[in-house]
């Protein structure tokens, strides 16, 4: 009698027995919980969300960011806090939003637990990203339109960013918008004159897999974030002239089209910050 091997998929891994367990305690605890709770849940929530979407990409594939390496998994937690404030800062000029709350705090608590739940972002959105390009449907933009990274289209491509990025500064009421595409216009050739990681190597192969998976990567993790921040408190709340109509919980429906070049220019910071960061799959 011939006996053949069936192939066992991998078993649910523990993180993402402990991510489930943090999601469980923390989701209901924040939505329910008098004072100012989720300024001490949000890291342990966004925690859970990350490990358990870890688990089901090694679930899925048989490897994620924490099974590749543990001390890699944890310095994107570290790198995330800067690249975040990045934004912060240029939210001083435009004021598109603002922490309801955040006045109960000292500066030094402020900045501290701000630190820490900003360490979540970068983990959550490329987590997000690879569980996305998981599924086969994905395949099919592995052979889309070739762009050639030319030393012209390079140099237009910086330009324009650059561009953007003034006016955003310049006339802020009208040019906010620009916040969500600029620097990945700037620093995706930059990366590229640098020799470090970037779209376009992607796109001359017309491989546009990586930012589809990191676009919708942001999107679901964008319907997470407006989710869990709307019986939070304290909470974030938006100041988007023009486009105050059609709110999905506190984002006006047109802000979750800015997830979309948000994913983009994450990828592009962290290759120009962490160029020997850990290899992203795609």
């Amino acid at each position: 009698m011939n006996e053949t091997s069936v192939a066992k998929a991998p078993a649910w891994p523990l993180q993402g027995w402990f991510g489930l367990e943090l999601v469980a305690i923390c989701w209901p605890l924040n939505w329910t919980l008098p004072g100012l709770r989720t300024a001490y849940l949000f890291f342990p929530l966004w925690l859970g969300y990350i490990l358990v979407v870890d688990g089901l990409v090694e679930r899925r594939t048989g490897g994620s960011l924490w099974a590749r390496s543990h001390r890699d998994f944890v310095l994107l937690f570290v790198a995330s806090s800067p690249i975040w404030w990045i934004f912060e800062m240029i939210n001083h000029r435009t004021g598109n939003w603002e922490y309801l709350g955040s006045h109960r705090f000292t500066v030094v608590e402020y900045y501290l637990l701000c630190t820490l739940s900003f360490s979540t972002v970068m983990p959550a959105v490329f987590e997000t990203a690879e569980l996305v390009r998981s599924f086969r449907w994905i395949e099919r933009f592995g052979s889309g339109r070739r762009i050639a990274p030319t030393p012209r289209l390079n140099a237009g491509i910086f330009l324009c960013g650059l561009a953007m990025f003034i006016l955003t500064l310049a006339w802020p009421k009208y040019c906010y918008p620009f916040v969500w595409i600029s620097l990945v216009l700037i620093l995706e050739p930059i990366n590229r004159w640098l020799g470090r990681s970037n779209f376009l190597e992607y796109l001359r192969e017309g491989n546009w897999r990586p930012m589809v998976s990191l676009s919708l990567g942001a999107l679901i993790c964008g319907f997470f974030w407006e989710m869990w921040n709307y019986y939070s408190w304290p909470k974030w709340i938006y100041h988007t002239p023009g486009a105050q109509f059609l709110h999905v919980f506190e984002m006006p429906l047109l802000g979750y089209l800015g997830y979309i070049p948000f994913a983009l220019e994450l990828f592009a910071l962290k290759n120009f910050i962490w160029p020997k960061g850990p290899k992203l799959r795609f």
